[in-house]
C-alpha cells in the first residue's frame, strides 16, 4: 500500500491510541486510588462487612483486567504505527499476503489477514 493510502489508517490509530491512553489512565486511577471504604461511600471508622470488601476487591480486579486488555491493544497500536513508519504495514505476518482495506478498516492495528486470523482462532 502506498504511503499516502496509509494516512487515514494512521490517523485512526493515533486517535484510538489517544482515547485508549485516556481510558487506561482513568480506570487505573479509579481502581488504585480508592480504598474499599471510599469506594462504598462509607467514610466512618467502622469496619466494612466482608461481602462489601469482597465486592470491592472484585470490582478493582475487574477494572485492572480491563486496563491490562486495553494496554495490550495500545501495544498493538504502537507496533502498527512502527510498521507504518518502516513501510511494512498491511502485510499478513503469516502468509505475507496484502491485508485488505476492509480488514484494516475493522481492525487498523491487525497483523493478520482474515484467513490466517480465523485459522489461528480455530487452532
Amino acid at each position: 500500500m502506498a504511503p499516502g493510502e496509509m494516512n487515514p489508517y494512521k490517523e485512526r490509530l493515533l486517535a484510538l491510541r489517544a482515547r485508549l491512553r485516556s481510558d487506561v489512565s482513568q480506570m487505573a486511577n479509579a481502581a488504585l486510588e480508592r480504598t474499599p471504604a471510599e469506594a462504598s461511600g462509607d467514610l466512618s471508622i467502622m469496619p466494612l462487612p466482608m461481602a462489601d470488601v469482597a465486592s470491592d476487591d472484585y470490582e478493582r480486579e475487574f477494572a485492572l483486567g480491563l486496563v491490562e486488555s486495553k494496554d495490550q491493544t495500545l501495544r498493538q497500536i504502537e507496533e502498527a504505527l512502527e510498521r507504518m513508519e518502516a513501510g511494512v504495514c498491511a502485510t499478513c505476518k503469516v502468509c505475507e499476503a496484502k491485508i485488505p482495506k476492509a480488514r484494516l478498516n475493522a481492525v487498523p492495528y491487525t497483523t493478520l489477514c482474515v484467513k490466517c486470523a480465523s485459522q489461528i482462532e480455530l487452532a
